[in-house]
């Protein structure tokens, strides 16, 4: 028996920080939602835990111990008691430390595949405990979908609407790594307001200015979407460097992702919609 579970990369469609902590980390403010495409993870029962990564992104990423999926397949494992293990496989279709997910989304999709392979039915809260444990994205990630974040992003508050599910998304990276713990200690420590999120679309990812100072093929990334015709937002996602461009339909996103891929083949892109 083989089941899989998608990854969905995650969209930070507006993100202020509003605020460093004493331990590290920021408070912020953060409006979660979720494309209909990502990683994509296979487990069929086995004897021992085991994991396997191919995919486009597979090299550079170790299928060890210190890999989030293999933490949260043990983390379920030692909350449910069960004795069965799992052959799971990593299909990395996502750019590695690229704002989108990433490992977080992968541990989460983990956490509900193995439920499934396992049948295990722990409560809501439980999973949600468990994934606060594996990061601060995780919970987010563990529900994939549009949800209001706050705190250091795991504290999760519903956000209803119906004009986001099925909006054409264009995400486009560099293929520059940019990684999330650089950029957050780039950030000016200025507070710029709290986020209005009923008016995401005039907020802004104030993670932004220290991400181009890292990798500043994120400001050509984001000039290039905003001159596509039919782009009416174009922003960066969680600490980049994938940038996304929110289109009025399918055919202007896929047109501008045919002319993005001409002028810039070497970078990436996934044309999809929100779920």
């Amino acid at each position: 028996m083989h089941l899989t579970e998608t990854a969905y990369a995650k969209i930070n469609l507006a993100l202020h920080v509003r605020g460093r902590r004493e331990d590290g980390y920021h408070e912020l403010e953060t409006l979660f939602a979720f494309a209909a495409d990502g990683d994509v993870l296979t487990a069929k029962p086995n004897g021992d835990l085991t994991l396997s990564i191919t995919g486009p992104f597979a090299d550079g990423l170790e299928a060890d111990e210190g890999n989030l999926v293999l933490q949260a397949a043990k983390a379920l494992k030692a909350a449910s008691g069960t004795r069965q293990g799992a052959s799971i496989s990593l299909d990395k279709r996502l750019p590695i430390a690229s704002g989108i997910g990433g490992g977080s989304a992968d541990a989460a999709a983990a956490l509900r595949l193995l439920s499934k392979l396992w049948n295990i039915d722990l409560p809501d809260e439980q999973l949600l405990t468990i994934a606060s444990g594996l990061g601060a994205d995780v919970p987010a990630c563990l529900r994939s979908e549009t949800v209001f974040g706050s705190g250091v992003g795991e504290q999760l508050t519903p956000f209803e609407t119906d004009s986001i599910s099925g909006v054409p998304i264009l995400l486009v990276n560099p293929l520059k790594p940019c990684p999330t713990g650089p950029v957050f200690k780039s950030w000016d420590g200025i507070d710029r307001g709290a986020l209005d999120k009923q008016n995401w679309r005039d907020a802004r990812n104030d993670l932004e200015p220290p991400a181009i100072a890292l990798v500043p093929e994120i400001s050509e990334v984001q000039a290039m979407l905003k001159a596509q015709a039919g782009a009416n937002l174009v922003r960066m996602s969680g600490s980049g460097a994938t940038c996304f461009g929110l289109f009025e339909t399918e055919t202007a996103r896929d047109a501008a992702a045919n002319t993005i891929m001409r002028q810039q083949p070497g970078w990436w892109q996934l044309p999809t919609v929100l779920r």
